[in-house]
Formats: C-alpha cells, structure tokens, sequence
C-alpha cells in the first residue's frame, strides 16, 4: 500500500468516526433539528436541549444532555428575575430620597442637596430631571453649599468597562451603581436640516464641563452604516466630536454610547441639566454621603439627622423586568441582583426601613439567591451565579435547572408578570425579527463569544405549553441559532390531541417544596 493510499484511507475512517460519534450524540434528536445540526457543523456535545410540558408530572418530550452546567449567557436574567419577583413582589419600587440640609430663603438653599441612590435601575434622564424639578418646586432656584451625590448602598468597588471584552463605549458593559442614572450613557440625535446641509445633534443629558459638537456636515448617500461615516471621538471625556459627516438619506437617528469617564458621568450629569434648566450652584457637584448621627465621634450605621424632603420612587419591579428580559439590559439585571441584598428586611432598600444597617454586594446578594433556591429547588440543581445579569464567562447552569425554575414560574400566581417580562417571537425585544413563527412563544436569548442560548415557553398547535431550554457552548455557537429555531419549529408543532392522561389538577412544580410561593419584603 502506498503512502498516499494509506493517508487516504486514515483520513476517511477518521472522518468516519467523527461522523458516527456526532451521529451517536445526536440519537435521539428528532430529524429536523438533527438536520439542523449537521447544517451547522456542530458536534451534538456542544449543545443542551430540553423540551418538557409546563406540567411537572409528564416525562421530558426530548432531553439532550440536560444535567450539564453550561454558560447560559444572558438567560440566566431569568433566574435573576423570578427570584426577585419572589422574593420582592411584582409592586417592589425603588426609591431615591433627596435631602435639603439648610433653610431655603428667597430661593436659595443655604445648604448642601443630598441626592442618595438606592439602586433604582432606571433613573433615566426624564426622570433625573423630574426629580430636579421637584426641588425647583420646593423653592429652590440656587443651591449656595453643593450637590453631593451618595452612592454608598452599593458596595461594588471600582471596574472598568472594558474588562469584559476590551468594548468600554458599549452601553452593555456599564457597571452597577447604586446612583445609577441614565445607565451612564449618552444619548445623541442627529436630525438632518437639507437647508443647511448639516445635522442637528442633541445630547441627553447634557455634561457639565464636556465639548458637544452641535452640527456635523450632511454627505450624499444612502443611509448605511451611518456610524462609521460619521467618525466619532468618543474617547475623550471632556469632548465629543465627529471627524466624519451624516449621509443624506439617513432620518432622524438616536445613538446611545456610554460615556468615556463613567466615574464623573453622574456628577456631569445632574450639574449639566441642573444648570440647563435654570438652576444656579454656588458649589460644586461632588461624591458624598448624607450627615450620618455620630455617638462618641463614630457614626451610627444608617442613621442619619435628616430626614428625606421627598422620595423620587421608580415604576414597579413587574415593569422593570420586561426591559430586563425583553432587551436584555444587563446594567439594569445587575442593579436588581444587587438590590436582593440591600432590600433584606432592615436595609436601605427596604421598605419597612428609612435607613440603611448594611451595603448590598455581589457576595451578599449570590447567598441570598442560594439561599432561595435551595428553599425552592434541590441542591444539585443550585446554578453559579455571578452578577445577575449573564454577562461572565463564569456563570453556570443546567438545562433541567432551567426547566424546572420555568415550570415553578408557570405554576405560580407570578406567571402573568413573569411570562409578558419575555420577548415574544416576531414582535418585541430581542425576538422582534424573528418574523417565523409570530407570536408562538415567549423565550429570553442569551448570546456571547462562545455561547448562544434560548430558553423560555411555547405555544405549541395542540393548545399545550412547553418549555424549552436549548444552549450552545463552542467557538461557532452562534451556528447554533438554525438548530434553536429548528427545535423551536418542531415543539410548536405537537398536533396532539386531547389526552385522557392529562389532569385538572394543579401541578406543582418539579423539585419544589411545600412553601407560598410568594414572599414579600415590602
């Protein structure tokens, strides 16, 4: 045999192995998603796949390496997001108390404001400046000591946007705070004015002491990658400006980046729309907290002389999981991780205190989910949860995990908020263009280097609901998105009809104990 033949004929039983061992993988997988995953050139080992009615008590429809933990990306907000809806209620607000530390004379306060965050997600801009015009309704038009802003609830430490993957300017990576506004990012819209041949670009909110170029130069052009022509400088924090020029054919467009020094961003922040909307300040913007009572020179924990001269309080936690879940913001997933520990009854996010005795942390807020879930679940089952949000590239869980929390939240009277908190194929969130089968589920994505994820309920034809967990984990995951829509396909087609084996009992969900499902710390 020649040397040639007998390379061939090696490598032809080596592709034949890898074929067989792919094919023994996947056994079991129905055909159209074991096509799928051929399609994809992906090995069957690279993928958990569970597909189980919401019903406990009925065998797995298809169970594909179910028990191993596995890196769900940004699915794992749903673990985040039915904890929190447990543990807090569906009506869980945060509140943001602002103090007046001084007479207000003839429209000067005489006096440090205190603004004090207590992790509310979605201080946005709108609503900043709703809370500034509370002060300007309490008679304040010049504050004569300063602005001090107390970020203390939240013990975090200092990050770097950047360290995730090297992308600092991507909303996605702005990191928790306790005084979280905005998501510490800048909002720019450019406005095409043809008479002038330039457009008009807005900023929300405005930055003290940054340079924002007002106009860029229109080009003729389609629309595109209006980003790219326009050439923008982004990373110095006491400018923005554009190198490039708008094409002509773009509409009014809104471009969202985080702001390159997140540190001063809230300082910037609250002084540059403070003074836009009249306001005078005789000090300056600074990090702080507000005058605690001392007992023999050392402070008291939490207690403090002022009290708060009103509370700016958020929309309900039943709001704010669906821009959780439905666009994936992982700031926002990793404020309501936090606030698990700093809402423990006592705490400054408590309802049922004015003060707080302790800080919120990663590490105090992973014990209180472990905690709950082993209340909930059985312990083999208990994830790795890092921040809340599925942005790690530690975070781990199993399918069967999953699927059990899912069928927990259907069986619970916290399904209705649970359920319309997920993106709805073909219509909103992450699923929008996913125009295939409109309206046939409710699944979170989840998406990283190396990782895609769908998990979720659908709607199957029969009438019946199920859920289904699908998971990749490998260099080509994103591949794996036909093989998830595959299966997608294949579970909302069960034209099952009515079967005698199905009770009217309410089932109760796998692994759980007899507990109420719902608590409350408000």
């Amino acid at each position: 045999m020649s040397a040639v033949h007998f390379h061939f004929r090696l490598l032809l039983a080596l592709s034949l192995s890898l074929f067989l061992c792919r094919l023994a993988a996947a056994q079991g997988l129905p055909p159209v998603v074991e096509a799928a995953l051929q399609r994809a050139n992906l090995p069957a080992d690279a993928l958990t796949l569970l597909v189980l009615d919401v019903d406990p008590r009925r065998p797995p429809r298809l169970s594909h390496r179910a028990d191993v933990p596995m890196n769900p990306a940004s699915v794992m907000k749903l673990v985040t997001t039915f904890a929190a809806l447990d543990l807090l209620g569906p009506a869980y607000t945060w509140r943001t108390p602002v103090y007046l530390d001084g007479a207000v004379r003839e429209g000067t306060l005489h006096g440090n404001l205190y603004l004090r965050g207590l992790g509310d997600p979605k201080l946005v801009v709108e609503r900043l400046w709703l809370l500034l015009r509370r002060v300007q309704a309490l008679g304040v038009r010049q504050i004569a000591g300063d602005i001090v802003l107390d970020r203390s609830a939240f013990d975090v430490g200092e990050t770097d946007p950047a360290n995730f993957d090297g992308e600092p300017l991507r909303p996605y990576n702005a990191t928790a705070d306790a005084l979280l506004l905005n998501f510490k990012s800048v909002s720019m819209t450019f406005t095409p004015e043809r008479s002038s041949n330039t457009a008009l670009v807005q900023f929300e909110p405005p930055l003290a002491g940054v340079e924002m170029q007002s106009r860029v130069p229109l080009i003729a052009g389609e629309c595109g990658d209006y980003r790219a022509s326009l050439k923008a400088e982004l990373s110095d924090p006491a400018k923005i400006r554009f190198a490039g020029a708008y094409p002509g054919n773009c509409a009014e467009k809104v471009w969202s980046v985080a702001y390159a020094d997140p540190k001063s961003f809230a300082l910037r922040a609250v002084e540059g729309l403070w003074r836009e909307m009249g306001g005078r300040l005789l000090g300056a913007v600074r990090e702080g907290r507000v005058p605690a009572i001392t007992v023999n020179g050392s402070p008291v924990a939490g207690e403090s002389p002022l009290e708060p001269s009103f509370e700016l309080n958020s929309a309900p936690l039943a709001e704010i999981i669906r821009d959780i879940n439905k666009y994936s913001n992982n700031v926002m997933a990793q404020q309501l991780f936090l606030t698990l520990s700093l809402a423990a009854p006592g705490n400054a996010g408590s309802a049922t205190s004015a003060t707080p005795v302790s800080r919120a942390s990663a590490d105090a807020s992973r014990a209180v989910l472990r905690r709950w879930w082993l209340e909930r679940f059985e312990a083999k089952d208990l994830p790795l949860v890092d921040n809340g949000s599925g942005l790690s590239r530690r975070s781990r869980i199993t399918a069967q995990a999953l699927a059990r929390l899912l069928q927990a939240a259907y069986s619970s009277p916290l399904m209705p908020d649970f359920v319309a908190s997920l993106p709805l194929s073909g219509v909103d969130g992450t699923l929008k263009n996913r125009r295939a089968m409109v309206g046939s589920a409710h699944l979170k994505t989840g998406s990283l280097r190396d990782v895609s994820a769908l998990a979720g309920y659908v709607h199957a034809a029969s009438g019946r609901r199920y859920v289904m967990v699908a998971i990749a984990n490998h260099p080509a995951a994103e591949a794996a998105r036909p093989v998830f829509e595959a299966l997608q396909q294949w579970t909302l087609q069960d034209q099952a009809s009515k079967d005698p084996a199905r009770s009217a009992t309410k089932p109760q969900p796998a692994g759980a104990k007899k507990k109420p499902v719902l608590k409350s710390l408000s």
